[in-house]
């Protein structure tokens, strides 16, 4: 799917580009339906890091732009379940893994929840690392922040962070709210490809699939 996406495209670079930006996500067959990740898939992904390497990460926001240290999150859930499923990697595809988010839940629950809902594609099986421990610790500030966009019809924010919360539905942690009504009516509000995209994947993570650890098989 992802090297089909890359050599249609009639502007390749763009195509590689857009690889960047949907991220992990582009291995969501495989690690929610126990798809097996095809070789020239995976090729792709490395070759979308060849053509535009990973920057070296920026301290975490306030002490470093908010962009660059949000792009180095996404590169490293890439890499790291590139690896995961590839079984050894691609040779010189690194990205190294950034600084910690700070300001977990309290007073400011409502930027950190938006700032969590942007990074919602490591949200998904076979990642763990700081990003995943502020989840844990801070469910009532996803929940706020996902009510809160919901409520202000911000659906692809309301989408971004639902999906954390369908996380740890399935990491087995308790919620102040069931997230499965939430994600249908932001399913059935909202617009868009992205958020379209989000809320598959929150639902997969409700309902659960074939097994909740990636597969290791690479199609050839």
């Amino acid at each position: 799917m992802v090297a089909e996406h890359v050599e249609r495209a009639p502007d390749p670079g763009a195509a590689l580009a857009a690889v960047r930006i949907i991220g992990a996500d582009a291995f969501a067959p495989a690690v929610l339906a126990g798809a097996a990740l095809h070789a020239r898939d995976a090729e792709a992904v490395a070759q979308s890091f060849t053509a535009l390497p990973a920057a070296n990460p920026a301290p975490a926001p306030p002490d470093g732009p908010e962009t660059a240290w949000l792009m180095a999150w996404r590169d490293w859930g890439t890499v790291t379940l590139l690896t995961v499923l590839n079984g050894r990697g691609a040779d010189g595809v690194t990205a190294a893994r950034p600084a910690a988010p700070a300001g977990i839940g309290g007073s400011d629950w409502a930027s950190w929840s938006v700032r969590m809902g942007q990074l919602c594609t490591l949200a998904l099986p076979g990642l763990d690392g700081p990003v995943h421990e502020a989840a844990r610790a801070a469910p009532l500030g996803l929940a706020r922040g996902a009510t809160r966009a919901a409520l202000r019809r911000d659906y692809p924010t309301a989408a971004r962070i639902a999906r954390w919360l369908a996380w740890l539905h399935a990491e087995g942690v308790e919620l102040p709210l069931d997230p499965a009504p939430l994600v249908e009516h932001i399913a059935l509000m909202a617009a868009g490809d992205r958020t379209a995209l989000d809320t598959a994947i929150a639902r997969r993570l409700l309902t659960g699939g074939p097994s909740h650890e990636p597969s290791d098989r690479t199609g050839t």
